[in-house]
């Protein structure tokens, strides 16, 4: 999947929490949301510096992207069998991060699971 192709899917499959979702998907659509998070927040900072409209982007920034991130990360979870609940584990500090690092660069399951067919 290019990374057009994902951040399309994405967008469209905006709150779809079911299924399975490859590995590039993910991780193009996360390079996607971190660019477009600088290329937004660091001229507003640099124009008005870190006051209210700055924080007031950032926090509709943050509502536009997170149901998405949200969405393809347990997508991408049910691709190794696992629940999309464990994003939960981002709330865990330092450890659950690098747990879900891990979780989301491994290969996911050849063939079907109870979370759908492998994705095409």
């Amino acid at each position: 999947m290019t990374f057009s192709q994902s951040v399309s899917y994405c967008f469209q499959n905006y709150a779809n929490f079911q299924g399975r979702a490859r590995r590039s998907e993910l991780w193009w659509f996360y390079l996607f949301a971190l660019i477009v998070s600088l290329l937004v927040q660091a001229p507003v900072a640099a124009i008005f510096g870190q006051n209210t409209l700055y924080w007031i982007v950032s926090l509709i920034l943050t509502i536009v992207l997170i149901t998405p991130q949200l969405a393809v990360g347990a997508r991408r979870l049910h691709d190794k069998g696992r629940s999309g609940w464990l994003q939960l584990l981002y709330f865990v500090p330092c450890v659950g991060v690098i747990l879900l690092i891990v979780f989301f660069a491994q290969p996911g399951n050849a063939g079907d699971n109870q979370y759908g067919p492998a994705p095409s």
